[in-house]
């Protein structure tokens, strides 16, 4: 049975996504953080990274690249403000095209409770308008496809 994504709209500027995982959240966090395991799942099924940076610390800076269908490439970076393994991930987010206006603070909570872990993600946007352009977009649809490409990696993991 998949895990369902949970999608809800807590305040004009904020998006909160719950999903969980039949897996400890030092996997799911490792899985966040290493670039060799974020390039096998993170994105829609088609989008594909082709660069993975991770300066995993508070300051430190993280990139990544996608190759998506008929050659489309998407970017984002952003740098880490809070980092608490395997508990809590906070970082900035912009995207290179600047599709919705300013950058976003993002916020990974993660919980665990008889081997399954509830990931939280808060994103925190500059306004309304950049909050109802990301509701608008693909971006559930690709976050709850990434996600199953989480659970088929986290099987393959010791």
């Amino acid at each position: 049975m998949t895990a369902e994504l949970t999608v809800a709209t807590p305040s004009d500027r904020a998006i909160v996504m719950t999903r969980s995982f039949h897996a400890s959240r030092h996997l799911v966090f490792a899985a966040w953080t290493r670039p060799e395991l974020i390039r096998r799942w993170y994105g829609a099924r088609g989008w594909d990274i082709v660069e993975a940076r991770i300066d995993l610390r508070v300051g430190g800076a993280w990139r990544f690249v996608w190759h998506g269908p008929d050659g489309a490439v998407m970017a984002s970076g952003g740098v880490y403000r809070d980092i608490v393994p395997p508990s809590l991930l906070s970082y900035t987010e912009s995207f290179d095209d600047h599709w919705f206006p300013g950058e976003a603070l993002v916020s990974h909570d993660f919980t665990e409770k008889n081997g399954t872990t509830t990931l939280t993600t808060t994103h925190l946007f500059a306004s309304k308008q950049a909050r109802d352009l990301v509701i608008a977009s693909p971006m559930e649809r690709g976050v709850r496809e990434g996600y199953e490409r989480l659970d088929e990696l986290l099987l393959t993991l010791p």
